[in-house]
C-alpha cells in the first residue's frame, strides 16, 4: 500500500478516471459437478472483448451514481442492488476513511443479465477504478476474496484477460497464448433465468474441459474451442427458442463457429476477419433491428 504522501499526490492528480468493463465470453463452459451447498462446479475457457460498458469515477461532495447508454434504463430501478454500488461499499469498508465520496457514471452498453458478465464486469471495473481514484490497493488475496463476495464471475472480470476458470469461478489460470478473435455478439433481448437453466440441466457431472497441450496457431484454437461445449446451451434453448434462431442466423452470415455464452441468451459467432464480423453484424441488424448485434474483437492473451 502506498504512503500517505504519495497517496495524496496520486488522488489529487487523478480527480477523474475511467475504466472499461469488457464483455466476458464463455468460449466453453463445462458443468462438472455440484457442491453440497448447491453451487455448481465449472470448467470454463473465458475471453473478453473490446466492447463493453464504461465507468467514470470522480471526486464528489457526496456519493452519486448515474446511468447512461443503450441499456441504462434497464438498471434505472436497480439502484439499491446494483453491483457497482455493492463493490463501492465493500471496497470502502475494506479501505476505511481514505475512501472519500465519489460520483460514478455507468455507461451501460451491454444487455442486462445476458450471459456475458455485464454486472460482474461493472463490479470488477469499479474495484479497479476506485482503487486508482482513492490511491490505494488491497493485498491480492484480500482483493480476490472481496471480488468473490460480489459474485463468482467478478474475480475473472478483474483480470479481463483470456483464462481458464474452475471451481465456482475462483480458480483462475491465465491463457496468454489465446489469440485475438473477431466475433459478433448476438442477443434476442429476451431474458433467460440462470437458476432455471441449471434446474433444467440433464446431467451435472459432465467431462471436464480438455485442451491440447500445444496450440500455437489460431486454427488450432478454433478446433479446440469447437471440440468443447457449453453444457447450459441445450436447456437454455428449450427455455428461449430464439437462442437457436440467433445461432442459425450467425452461421448463415458466415460464422466459423457459434455458441451461447454463459447461461444465455447472448450467442457469439467467430469470424475469419473483423471486416467479415462487421459485415455480418450490419446484415443481422438489418434483418432484426429489434435485437442486439455487436461486432467486436477479443483481447490478446499476452496483452
Amino acid at each position: 500500500m502506498m504512503s500517505s504522501e504519495n497517496r495524496s499526490d496520486f488522488s489529487a492528480s487523478c480527480s477523474s478516471i475511467s475504466e472499461e468493463a469488457r464483455a466476458k465470453i464463455n468460449l466453453a463452459l463445462h458443468v462438472t459437478g455440484q457442491r453440497p451447498d448447491g453451487y455448481h462446479l465449472l470448467d470454463m475457457l473465458v475471453t473478453f472483448t473490446d466492447h463493453g460498458d464504461r465507468l467514470d469515477f470522480m471526486r464528489s461532495p457526496t456519493d452519486e451514481f448515474t446511468l447512461s447508454g443503450r441499456f441504462g434504463e434497464t438498471l434505472a430501478g436497480d439502484g439499491c442492488t446494483n453491483l457497482v454500488l455493492k463493490a463501492r461499499d465493500l471496497l470502502r469498508e475494506a479501505i476505511g476513511p481514505l475512501a472519500f465520496p465519489v460520483r460514478i457514471q455507468l455507461e451501460k452498453n451491454l444487455p442486462v443479465a445476458s450471459g456475458i458478465g455485464g454486472g460482474s464486469a461493472d463490479a470488477a471495473a469499479t474495484l479497479r477504478g476506485l482503487m486508482r481514484l482513492w490511491g490505494t490497493s488491497l493485498p491480492e488475496e484480500a482483493l480476490a476474496a472481496l471480488a468473490l463476495k460480489l459474485g463468482s464471475d467478478v474475480p475473472m472480470c478483474l483480470a479481463s484477460r483470456p483464462l481458464i476458470a474452475r471451481g465456482i469461478g475462483e480458480k483462475i489460470e491465465p491463457v496468454p497464448e489465446l489469440p485475438v478473435l473477431a466475433m459478433v455478439l448476438a442477443n434476442p433481448l429476451k431474458g433467460v433465468s440462470t437458476p432455471e437453466v441449471f434446474r433444467q440441466l440433464a446431467t451435472k457431472n459432465n467431462p471436464a474441459l480438455s485442451l491440447p497441450p500445444s496450440r500455437p496457431l489460431a486454427a488450432d484454437w478454433l478446433a479446440a474451442i469447437a471440440a468443447a461445449r457449453n453444457d447450459l446451451e441445450p436447456p437454455a434453448r428449450e427455455l428461449v427458442p430464439e437462442i437457436a434462431a440467433i445461432s442459425a442466423m450467425l452461421q448463415a452470415n458466415g460464422a466459423l463457429l457459434t455458441r451461447m455464452s454463459g447461461s444465455g441468451a447472448t450467442c457469439f459467432g467467430i469470424f475469419a476477419t473483423m471486416a467479415a464480423a462487421e459485415d455480418a453484424a450490419a446484415a443481422l441488424h438489418d434483418a432484426r433491428p429489434d435485437w442486439y448485434f455487436q461486432a467486436t474483437e477479443t483481447v490478446s492473451g499476452g496483452a
